[in-house]
């Protein structure tokens, strides 16, 4: 048995390719320890590995936001609404401007006919043929009907504004989006060569007791406790190149590239912090700035407009009509072989809309829609100052704790490297060790999670106060 617990250990610590088997999970392991930044998928039950390019240019935020905005399909799916609603903001769709149609006819009959007078002989018609053409072209145009059509008109182009704003905010979200996945995949990759350091850290710890082992010097229980270790430092870092290959299928998915396996590698190792403005500049910002506000302002204009139209109502209609017409007939029977009509008509209609039964109610209703609107604005400006101060106090404190985390990390830093010397010494147990590595990894761990913490605060300080295309520059 001991015989075979050594050749099981032996295995372990043989690193390279003398070592473990070609296809061994652990083999595959140490072949890529030296590359973090690598896509592939390591150590299946079935030994089965995807390797991706690694010659691929690192691209920036900024190539990353441009490629997407161009290829992104929700965007192109927003932008085409926005053609849309300006398509329809003319002044033909509003009804401002007259109506022309063009008509023509022919109409024939076939018929026979018995006359028969009272004084004479009785006349018998057979296969008489009548027919007519007629030409014409009409004019019909809306004068005045209480300011409606003019209302119309401003609704098209306040809907016009409106699907431009709303563009913007589709815009905005998109950048903010793929700006805190780009850094999410920065941080995920940083994390991964933690881990990955903490793996050889791991494999050397395991190297140094299988040597104290094999001279008697530690337990068979070091030497376990020292495998086991080793075993979960892989799991976590065969874990987190899953996770990074998420942020990288996701990041292809937001700049909609044609194939989502492609490999990704971010110019920035590191999340850049920009230097924000103080809080009552931001607030200045964003009611200046801010499309949700924008939005909500341009509602207001529209809810005005609808109550405009609905009083149009209380005012008389005038409209103009004219033709011009040209009627040609050719008779089979009677005294007119044929006769031609042609000449013009023009026509002015004036009305009033007495009762309909839902005037009232529907302008009452319509007030109402006002206020509302008014209401919406003031409850967005709270809303948006509340989330401002909550975002700006948790950016300030993300802040605090990233300087504070910074310190821990030199520390953590000190404290492995004193137990390291002190452990190949003979002077720390492998417990200590591993609580002194253990305690390095969480630093490490806690200023990515501070460093990521306030990017996505900033991001979003920055989309609130409409600033977020600082990002495209």
């Amino acid at each position: 048995m001991r015989h075979l617990y050594i050749y099981v250990a032996a295995a372990l610590l043989t690193f390279g390719a003398n070592g473990a088997t070609a296809n061994s999970p652990l083999s595959i392991l140490n072949s890529q320890l030296s590359d973090p930044d690598s896509t592939s998928i390591l150590a299946t039950l079935h030994s089965e590995t995807l390797q991706s390019s690694k010659n691929t240019t690192p691209t920036t935020l900024q190539e990353c936001l441009e490629k997407g905005l161009e290829k992104n399909y929700s965007l192109r799916i927003v932008r085409n609404q926005e053609q849309m609603a300006a398509n329809n903001a003319t002044m033909e769709n509003a009804g401002l401007l007259p109506s022309v149609s063009l008509s023509a006819g022919y109409n024939g009959s076939a018929y026979s006919n018995n006359v028969v007078p009272r004084d004479g002989d009785a006349v018998q018609s057979r296969g008489i043929y009548d027919d007519g053409l007629n030409v014409g072209v009409d004019v019909s145009w809306t004068v005045f009907n209480g300011f409606q059509l003019q209302a119309n008109y401003a609704r098209l182009r306040e809907l016009r504004l409106l699907s431009s704003t709303q563009t913007r905010i589709a815009v905005e979200d998109y950048i903010a989006e793929l700006t805190a996945e780009y850094y999410n995949f920065v941080q995920q990759r940083q994390r991964l060569r933690n881990y990955v350091s903490a793996v050889k850290l791991s494999r050397e710890r395991l190297r140094i007791v299988h040597e104290r082992w094999m001279i008697g010097s530690l337990s068979r229980l070091d030497l376990q406790q020292a495998r086991v270790d080793f075993n979960a430092d892989s799991a976590q870092c065969l874990k987190q190149r899953e996770l990074l290959a998420s942020s990288r299928i996701r990041l292809h998915e937001l700049m909609a590239e044609d194939s989502l396996d492609v490999h990704f590698s971010s110019f920035d190792d590191e999340i850049e912090l920009l230097t924000l403005p103080a809080f009552d500049s931001l607030w200045v910002m964003t009611k200046e700035n801010n499309a949700s506000m924008l939005m909500a302002a341009q509602n207001h204009t529209l809810a005005e407009i609808d109550l405009r139209s609905v009083r149009s109502r209380n005012y008389p209609y005038v409209r103009l009509n004219a033709g011009y017409g040209y009627n040609t007939n050719h008779y089979g029977a009677g005294n007119t072989l044929m006769r031609n009509q042609w000449g013009g008509d023009v026509g002015v209609s004036v009305g009033f809309n007495l009762y309909d039964g839902k005037r009232r109610s529907e302008q009452r209703n319509a007030k109402l829609s006002l206020r509302n609107a008014e209401l919406q604005e003031y409850d967005l400006t709270l809303s948006l100052y509340t989330d401002l101060a909550d975002l700006w106090q948790a950016y300030e404190n993300n802040r605090m704790l990233l300087a504070l985390e910074k310190e821990n990390v030199i520390a953590a830093r000190e404290n492995y490297d004193i137990a390291h010397e002190r452990y190949l010494l003979g002077d720390l147990s492998g417990i200590e060790m591993r609580e002194a590595q253990k305690s390095l990894l969480d630093a490490e761990e806690r200023i990515l999670v501070a460093e990521y913490n306030t990017k996505v605060c900033e991001i979003s300080l920055l989309q609130l106060s409409g600033g977020i295309s600082v990002y495209l520059k």
